[in-house]
Order: structure tokens, then C-alpha cells, then sequence
């Protein structure tokens, strides 16, 4: 698959293996994100069999999942660094798969709770060193939209978790579904390791005109902690310190707060509003939001690459624009009085909110020199991960428990600018939802008005609380808009410290 080495003895890799390599990595990723998001499909059952609040459902999909995936990102991305990054995806792979089977066992909260802490473990292990490896494969010039094909892998895992795990849990159990679901990502481990060659560090850059010692890969120093927290700061100093990268890690951390937050919540929000089962729940959100999505993070990429021979600057004015146009038609979708309408309308944001993830990812990648990329990927993560993965769907969770509350003691007063009032005046009413009405729904043998009271209330609070979840786009396009003000240089900045032809 590779071609013989050229006059310098470097490795000549051919566009249809670079094509194999990042189709692995994309259906890696795309395992990853089944087994991530599968439960927000499932939820509705794990709540209704295991009677846990809106809250802890959150933190199932959220912190819970988020708090191992984020604190180990870090020192994986350092050993990637330094050793085999295909052999650390191949055990990542199997580490993540085996605890998601695990979770089909689960008889308690808490024992969910601890497998999907070993489901982060494991998926730690993949995108740093994936990122570091499509970096090395692919030039600057490609490199948007070849990150933005991996990242196609988000979308076409959440659609097909939703799929499946929809079917899954309609015809057997959500146990089967997660049990089911586990399994592929053995035998993909096993491709990934007798396929993908490691490449040289820094394999695909330009020229260096002259070499920057910075930036050659010199082999890896001795460990040391001192030198760990060097590297660490050097990269946090890029991340956090300049202008226009700073944005756009903001814009892609609250953009993906609201996209964590509600994404959790719409399967149970059509199951809750219309009494569809899971497996037509599954397909609608699985097939309309992994059609648009996956559009967007394509054109993302693509459309990036293409204007910033122009300017720069589009690498964050897509994702401001993207996400500006998106928010209002995900609003108006939420608001609709049937399923199949509010389906049609979805079909058409995603295009636009997808825009953000390949520029950004992007420019974290060329900004740094080659040696950092995985850790530069880690710390992004571990910021957007852990604010966004660990904090939205908790938040989301728990406003919508908050909003239940508020409709459930102000019969008719329901909606969302009410139930923020409610909520930020102190008045969510004194009796409890969660206590009359556990797991979302009134006990066995309650009167039809207890019935309707409950699920009118819960309804009414899930469209709600993804409602606000969504508004968090138009806080992330607005730090997108601010990093396209001095990017342009920053770029350039970049490629002159690493001493790269123009």
C-alpha cells in the first residue's frame, strides 16, 4: 500500500492508502460515537426500567462519561507523542468496546454509572493520536477537510446509535442494544493494527526553508515531569493565549455544551411529545440528524479549505455563519404541533451547525508544530470535553427537571420564557414533580388527571430545556465571529516559527 521510499529515504504514501487509513479512522470514530451517544436513544427505557430522574440520565450521558474520557486525554496524548499511535487507538478501541457490553448488565444506576466511567476511559485513547496521525498523512492545505471526514465519524455514529439502538431496544431490551452495539469494535481493532502504518512525525509538512529545530521530530527526550508540564504549558500558551485560537476553542466548546445538552434530550423529547417507540424515535432523529449533520461537517471542511485561499479569517466566519443561520430553524422545529413537521425542518440545520468542527480542528493542528499535535488535540478535549460533553447534558437534564417542576405546579402557564421566569424568581411551586410523578410519569393505579397532569408537564419541560440548550449556538457563533479579528496573522505567525516556506 505504500510506494518506495523517495532519494531521502522518507516514505512515500499513496492517496488511495491515505484513503484507507482515514476510512478506519472514521469508522473508528464513528464506533466511538455509537457507543457514546446510544444511550441518549435508549434513555427513555434506562429511566422508565431504572426510575432515575432527568438529572441522572444526564450524568449517564454526560459527566459520568466525560470525567475518565477528559483527566486521561492528557497523558495518553503525551505517550502518543512519543510512542506507536496506532497500537494506543487499537487498545483504546478494545478498552471502550468491552465496557459498553458491560453496560447491558447494569441491574443499578450506579453500576451504569461506573461502566460508562470505563467506557471514557477507553475512548480517550482515540482522538489525540488519530488527529496527530491524519496531521502527519495529510498537508496544511488538506488538512480541514481531512479532519472534517474524520469528524464525519459524529454524525454517522450518532445516526446509526440512534438506528440501532432504537431497534434494538423497541424488539429486545436496552441491554441487548448495548451488549449488540459493543461487539464490532473488536474486529476493527484488530484491521487498525494489521493495516495502518505509523508515519514519521511531521511527514506531510512543507518544505523548511530553513529547518526550524524546533520542528524536525528529534527523537523523543528522556520523560520527565518538569518536561511533560513544559510541553503542556507550551501548547496551553497557543490554546488559550491567542486571541483568535482562544475563540474558536470557545466557540467550539458552548457551541458543543448546547449540542451535548439537547442532543441527549430530543429522542425522549419525540418519545414524550408524540408516544412514538424507540425504534421510530431511532429513525427519525438517527436518519434526519445524521443526514443534515453529516452534510455540514463535510461542507465544513471543504468549504474552509476553499475560501481561506482567500482569507484565513473563514476558518472561524463559517462556523459564526453556520451556527447564526442554524439556531432560529432548530428553534422553529422544536415548536412544531406534529413530528412529521418538526422532522421535515430538521432535515435542513445540522448543514449549517456542522460547520465548525474541520476548520477548528484545523487550525488548533496547524498551529502547532508536529510534535505537539495529539497533546494540542488532548487539551482541546479535555476543555470541550469536560465543560461540554460532562456539563450539557447534565444542565439540559436538569432544567428540564426544573422546568417540570414549574409547569407541574402552574397548570397552563407552561413555556420556556415562563419557566425561566419560574426558575430565575424562585417560584417552581412547592409540590414535587419528581415525588408525584417518578421517572417522569404518574405511579400505577393515579387518577387520568395525575396521568395527564404528569405528562403534559414533562413534555412541556423537555421542549423547553432543549429549546435553551440550542440558544447556546448563537453565544458560540458570536466567539467565532471574535476569532476571525487576528487570525489571519496568527497563522502566519505559526508557519514562520516552524520555518516553513510560504
Amino acid at each position: 500500500m505504500t510506494a518506495a521510499a523517495d532519494a531521502g529515504g522518507k516514505p512515500v504514501y499513496s492517496d488511495s492508502y491515505k484513503g484507507v487509513v482515514l476510512g478506519l479512522l472514521v469508522t473508528a470514530y464513528t464506533l466511538n460515537f455509537i457507543d457514546r451517544t446510544i444511550i441518549s436513544t435508549i434513555g427513555q427505557a434506562i429511566k422508565d426500567d431504572l426510575k432515575i430522574t432527568d438529572t441522572q440520565l444526564g450524568l449517564l450521558g454526560g459527566l459520568y462519561f466525560a470525567l475518565l474520557y477528559t483527566l486521561l486525554g492528557i497523558p495518553i496524548a503525551r505517550l502518543a507523542e512519543r510512542f506507536n499511535r496506532v497500537n494506543i487507538i487499537s487498545a483504546a478501541i478494545l478498552i471502550w468496546s468491552g465496557f459498553t457490553a458491560l453496560c447491558g448488565t447494569a441491574t443499578s444506576f450506579a453500576q451504569l454509572a461506573a461502566y460508562r466511567f470505563g467506557v471514557g476511559f477507553g475512548e480517550a485513547g482515540l482522538s489525540p493520536p488519530a488527529h496527530s496521525l491524519i496531521s502527519d498523512y495529510y498537508e496544511p492545505k488538506r488538512r480541514a477537510s481531512a479532519l472534517s471526514i474524520y469528524s464525519f465519524g459524529i454524525p454517522l455514529g450518532t445516526m446509526l446509535g440512534a438506528v440501532a439502538g432504537g431497534w434494538l431496544a423497541q424488539n429486545f431490551s436496552w441491554r441487548i442494544a448495548f451488549l449488540i452495539v459493543g461487539a464490532p469494535g473488536i474486529i476493527i481493532a484488530i484491521i487498525m493494527k494489521m493495516v495502518i502504518k505509523e508515519p514519521p512525525r511531521g511527514h506531510s509538512e512543507p518544505e523548511q526553508a530553513p529547518a526550524s529545530p524546533e520542528d524536525v521530530a528529534p527523537p523523543a527526550p528522556k520523560f520527565s515531569l518538569a518536561g511533560e508540564f513544559k510541553e503542556l504549558a507550551a501548547v496551553s500558551a497557543t490554546l488559550f493565549g491567542k486571541w483568535p485560537v482562544l475563540h474558536m476553542v470557545l466557540g467550539v466548546t458552548i457551541a458543543s455544551f448546547g449540542s451535548y445538552g439537547s442532543g441527549q434530550f430530543v429522542p425522549p423529547y419525540f418519545t414524550r411529545a408524540f408516544g412514538l417507540d424507540y425504534a421510530q424515535v431511532g429513525l427519525i432523529t438517527g436518519l434526519v440528524g445524521g443526514f443534515s449533520a453529516g452534510i455540514g461537517t463535510l461542507l465544513g471542511g471543504f468549504i474552509t479549505d476553499r475560501l481561506s485561499k482567500r482569507s484565513p479569517r473563514w476558518y472561524a466566519l463559517t462556523p459564526a455563519i453556520g451556527l447564526a443561520i442554524a439556531t432560529p430553524i432548530y428553534v422553529a422545529a422544536y415548536l412544531q404541533p406534529s413530528w412529521q413537521t418538526a422532522a421535515l425542518i430538521l432535515l435542513i440545520p445540522g448543514i449549517f451547525h456542522y460547520t465548525y468542527l474541520g476548520p477548528t480542528f484545523g487550525v488548533v493542528q496547524n498551529m502547532v508544530p508536529t510534535h505537539r499535535r495529539a497533546t494540542a488535540t488532548a487539551l482541546l478535549f479535555f476543555f470541550l470535553n469536560l465543560l461540554a460533553l460532562g456539563g450539557g447534558p447534565p444542565f439540559t437534564g436538569w432544567i428540564i427537571d426544573q422546568f417540570a417542576q414549574f409547569n407541574f405546579n402552574h397548570l397552563g402557564a407552561g413555556g420556556t420564557l415562563a419557566g425561566l421566569g419560574g426558575l430565575f424568581g424562585g417560584d417552581l411551586g412547592a409540590v414535587s414533580f419528581a415525588t408525584a410523578c417518578p421517572g417522569g410519569k404518574a405511579p400505577d393505579g393515579a387518577s387520568l388527571a395525575l396521568v395527564g397532569q404528569c405528562k403534559a408537564s414533562l413534555v412541556e419541560a423537555t421542549r423547553s430545556g432543549v429549546i435553551v440548550s440550542i440558544c447556546f449556538y448563537l453565544w458560540a457563533a458570536f466567539h467565532y465571529l471574535l476569532g476571525s479579528i487576528g487570525l489571519t496573522k496568527a497563522l502566519a505567525k505559526a508557519r514562520t516559527d516552524r520555518g516553513e516556506a510560504a
